[in-house]
């Protein structure tokens, strides 16, 4: 399975924010409200927020996804890219995909003369993501992740 890599477009917007719930719903039982989800989708595809969907799409369905969000570091004067949103169609997990949509975006970072870096956070109980993190050679030894959310 060789699925196409692509940026998302107004016309997948739908299809996110389907993902998005159904991600949300699985990692933290947590039920998003659809009008509020669809209007930050919207805002991603349009350009207004500093983050971009990439999709991996086999045989015209849409397989998965993820979000690449920016962060400034001024240490490296540089961006650096944080993967966030990573959802791939249960019927096809463990077939590599996710995989494909990481290299995907390693090899815009390695063309690109500004990012300097790639980032993600998993949930302390996801342990399978966590294997693949580990075996895409990403380490999660450095920091901890601490938040507040309104």
């Amino acid at each position: 399975m060789i699925p196409t890599i692509r940026k998302a477009t107004t016309g997948d917007i739908s299809q996110i924010v389907d993902f998005q719930m159904n991600m949300a719903l699985e990692t933290e039982r947590l039920e998003l409200n659809r009008d509020t989800l669809t209007a930050g989708v919207t805002n991603v595809i349009e350009g207004e927020k500093g983050a971009a969907y990439y999709l991996a799409e086999t045989n015209g369905t849409l397989a998965g996804m993820l979000m690449i969000t920016l962060e400034w570091s001024d240490w490296r004067n540089g961006w650096v890219w944080w993967i966030q949103s990573v959802y791939i169609r249960p019927e096809f997990r463990g077939k590599g995909l996710y995989r494909q949509l990481y290299s995907h975006i390693v090899t815009l970072a390695e063309e690109s003369d500004d990012v300097t870096g790639i980032r993600l956070y998993v949930d302390k109980t996801n342990t399978n993501a966590q294997k693949v993190y580990k075996s895409l050679g990403m380490n999660g030894d450095h920091y901890l992740v601490y938040e507040w959310m309104k």
